[in-house]
């Protein structure tokens, strides 16, 4: 794919299978980069498709990602791919800024299988960036231009909106976000120190690029991007649910309790606080998937 602001991104797509069926990608139209939204030679069905979106210093081809496509796929039609900065796709990390462009392709190209329903799941990461990417390509986006643009700020001009068929462009049905930060810059855990570390020292970048196989961007956020706690009030009628672990050792319950808090009113955001889930994709099991994709389906 290729993004609004000329990154190429890698992607995968693999049809929905029967529980126990063969798994694997499918339709032959992922791994490179390619041209955002082209199509594939053969249209798959007008069922839904889940978008996964990972987290910080993850890609497509991680197990823990696999994994997950792997269950989705069970319920729908999976895409995954991998951010700016991190597997083959090109471009530099710029931790959920920008991402939110990489996901926008990604739900483009979804779309262009002949899918009119698409969920996005993130996880850490991730799951800012379909938080803010619900808010900013929805119903209620900001018009003050807080959607990067090319070479700006400046929001897409395609902006999504609702018919008859469903939602259209690159904007999402339903919103499912995983061990998600409440607010940006935050270092009250020793992981998150690390991490910053790592994102904002040069020998840190470098041990990025090597150690951890992710290519970070040098400069500071400018502007600051909205958050995530910021973005939730703008996602509805779109359904959000927040899925966090008791025992995250980068961000504490506080942060799902804050998007929670942050709901426009009482049914619009959903809160799962999970007993002894750790962080993000690599502690996610199997039956909180199924429950996720279950979520998925009755909304």
């Amino acid at each position: 794919m290729l993004t609004d602001d000329g990154v190429p991104v890698e992607a995968a797509y693999r049809p929905a299978r029967p529980p126990g069926g063969p798994g694997g990608s499918g339709g032959g139209s992922g791994g490179g980069p390619g041209p955002a939204g082209g199509k594939p030679g053969k249209r798959a069905s007008d069922g839904p498709v889940i978008v996964v979106a990972h987290g910080f210093t993850g890609s497509l081809g991680r197990p823990a990602v696999q994994r997950v496509a792997d269950v989705f796929a069970e319920h729908a039609a999976v895409v995954t791919f991998s951010f700016r900065g991190h597997g083959r796709s090109g471009g530099h990390s710029t931790v959920g800024d920008r991402e939110v462009l990489d996901l926008a392709a990604a739900v483009r190209w979804a779309r262009s299988f002949g899918h009119h329903r698409v969920a996005t799941v993130g996880f850490s990461m991730g799951g800012s960036v379909v938080i803010r990417h619900a808010a900013l390509y929805g119903p209620n986006a900001p018009a003050d231009g807080s959607v990067p643009g090319p070479g700006s700020r400046s929001a897409p001009a395609d902006r999504p909106g609702v018919t008859a068929e469903g939602r259209t462009g690159a904007g999402t049905d339903a919103v499912v976000a995983v061990s998600a930060p409440a607010r940006w810059y935050y270092r009250g855990t020793a992981p998150m120190r690390r991490l910053h570390w790592v994102v904002t020292r040069p020998a840190g970048r470098i041990v990025g690029r090597y150690g951890l196989r992710t290519r970070i961007d040098d400069r500071e956020w400018d502007p600051v991007p909205l958050s995530p706690v910021a973005s939730v009030p703008l996602i509805a009628p779109v359904p959000l649910l927040v899925v966090h672990g008791d025992r995250d050792p980068y961000f504490p319950v506080d942060h799902p309790h804050s998007l929670l808090a942050a709901a426009p009113s009482p049914d619009a955001v959903e809160l799962w606080l999970e007993r002894g889930m750790g962080h993000a994709e690599n502690a996610v099991a199997p039956p909180l998937l199924h429950r996720i994709a279950d979520w998925l389906d009755s909304r």
